[in-house]
């Protein structure tokens, strides 16, 4: 079989570049030769791999002993694993950009598609040189509890990230992906109706300084939030410092209150009925294309595998990115169950199986069970999920009833479910699971929630951070969004009236449109 499969591909390729389609019509049993090759080769590789995992026995599964001690080989290899399962994480979750720009062009309009595309394209590219050059000091160097003060412009860093054996350049592209994953939320719930010179200013404040100082306070090695429980810092009488395993808060609810701020500050589009005022034209524009933001969700839900599992920072803990994956999948699934279900049997579209809720439900699930991913156990992430569900349900009523215009639903889906995810820890931690590290998992301190006996202090210390981190974000950001607001125009951040009822931000901004008609 694979030598007439060999056969078959060197035909092919001695066929010339100008032959007919005709000509280069395969046959049956060549398609079902080659596909058979293909698939062979495939499993080849695997095999591959599981050979080379059995020639270094329990080194992928082994769990962290404090007693322990590893030659300079062994931690030579552990960290070259380390940094590949880094890297890897990090281009998954680069990738869900392409996600967000499907995600959000598909829920906008036809005439604003451009507009969400350079957006952000845009956001990514300043995102990339600010994180480069200040972003990446503020948040992950040392400094004090609140900021951090070396290494701008990655000077005089040293050659690994802290105790992880991971290459600090290596950290860097990993962060710098989540960095952009927060800047290109914020754009969500100000589509229509934010100028791109607007647009430039405030992804400025939010990549540059926003993100990255707030997200210190819980992510920084000496951050006052994760800090907070223990001797000498703030409440140690708490015992608990504030948990963020992947960021549904640092992340998430970051970017989506940055969304409620610039929703609020530009106020509804141009035209825009909300249910309140007219049950029967109110609501939400429809989405110009639904195929692609369902395909965009897909995008997201595949890179989160990077997003929640590479959080570990660790291939070595191979349990712990297991659970962490299962935990991620579950709760996406739950949550668009929920959202689903609900529309179905309450709510202005009963009777109606709801796509965009559906979407939005899967991506609460997942932001959801960001934070508690680690230390849940699969049934958790079930009841996260579906809570999630509801919450973006009801909270994109919420957002209706206060005429306040979130085209993509992004401080639903990002904000509330990112606070209730955070929140979900100090009731959901199974009591089994401690810490990932370098060489594996160390459960010597499991952390433990409300319903499996553990008291209100890991829930006290996650309301707390969640509480701190959301009210700061938005102070700032509105204060942010009202300045540039009131800058004049081009650089203010709503458009001119025209733009908007007239042909639209693609040709009034940029002068293309995103679908041309044929002759």
């Amino acid at each position: 079989m694979f030598s007439s499969t060999l056969s078959t591909l060197k035909q092919l390729g001695k066929r010339k570049p100008n032959a007919s389609p005709a000509t280069l019509t395969l046959s049956k049993a060549d398609r079902w030769r080659i596909g058979i090759t293909l698939f062979a080769g495939k499993i080849l590789g695997l095999l591959v791999v599981l050979a080379v995992m059995k020639v270094l026995p329990g080194m992928l599964a082994t769990p962290a002993k404090a007693a322990e001690t590893y030659s300079a080989h062994e931690t030579s290899i552990m960290n070259s694993i380390n940094t590949v399962w880094t890297l890897v994480a990090a281009f998954l979750v680069f990738g869900m950009q392409a996600g967000f720009v499907m995600l959000e062009a598909g829920f906008a309009r036809t005439k604003e598609t451009v507009n969400v595309l350079l957006e952000c394209i845009f956001d990514t590219a300043i995102c990339g040189i600010l994180f480069w050059a200040i972003g990446y000091a503020f948040m992950f160097s040392h400094g004090n509890g609140f900021i951090g003060k070396d290494w701008f412009f990655l000077s005089g860093v040293p050659a690994t990230y802290e105790t992880t054996g991971v290459p600090i350049l290596a950290h860097w592209i990993f962060q710098f992906a989540f960095a952009d994953t927060t800047s290109t939320i914020t754009s969500g719930a100000m589509i229509g109706r934010t100028s791109f010179r607007g647009d430039i200013l405030y992804s400025i404040g939010v990549t540059g300084f926003i993100y990255p100082i707030i997200g210190h306070w819980a992510w920084g090695p000496d951050g006052w939030l994760a800090m907070m429980g223990s001797t000498g810092n703030f409440l140690p009488s708490l015992g608990q410092g504030f948990r963020d395993f992947a960021g549904s808060t640092v992340v998430h609810t970051i970017g989506g209150v940055i969304s409620l701020a610039g929703a609020l500050v530009l106020g509804p589009r141009i035209g825009r009925i909300f249910k309140r005022d007219d049950k029967e034209k109110g609501g939400l524009p429809p989405a110009h294309s639904l195929p692609l933001a369902a395909v965009g969700a897909f995008i997201l839900w595949f890179g989160w595998y990077g997003f929640n599992p590479g959080s570990t920072l660790s291939g070595m803990d191979a349990d712990g990115i297991g659970r962490i994956a299962t935990n991620t999948t579950l709760a996406a699934c739950a949550g668009s169950l929920t959202a689903m279900l609900l529309p179905l049997y309450f709510g202005p579209n009963k009777g109606k199986y709801d796509l965009p809720f559906t979407i939005n439900g899967l991506l609460a699930g997942l932001v959801a069970i960001t934070c508690p991913c680690y230390w849940v156990s699969p049934l958790g992430a079930i009841f996260i999920g579906l809570i999630a569900g509801a919450v973006v349900y009801y909270g994109t009523l919420l957002l209706e009833h206060l005429r306040i215009d979130d085209p993509v639903g992004a401080v639903p889906v990002h904000g509330i479910a990112g606070i209730w995810g955070t929140l979900s820890l100090g009731l959901f931690a199974c009591g089994k699971y401690g810490a990932t590290g370098p060489t594996g998992a160390d459960n010597s301190a499991p952390v433990k929630g409300l319903f499996y006996g553990g008291g209100w202090d890991v829930f006290k210390a996650q309301l707390i951070g969640s509480a701190v981190i959301t009210i700061a974000t938005f102070l700032v950001a509105i204060v942010l969004m009202l300045i540039v607001n009131k800058l004049p125009y081009p650089w203010k951040l709503r458009v001119e009236p025209e733009a908007e009822t007239g042909p639209g931000l693609d040709l009034f901004e940029h002068g293309s449109s995103a679908y041309h008609v044929q002759d």
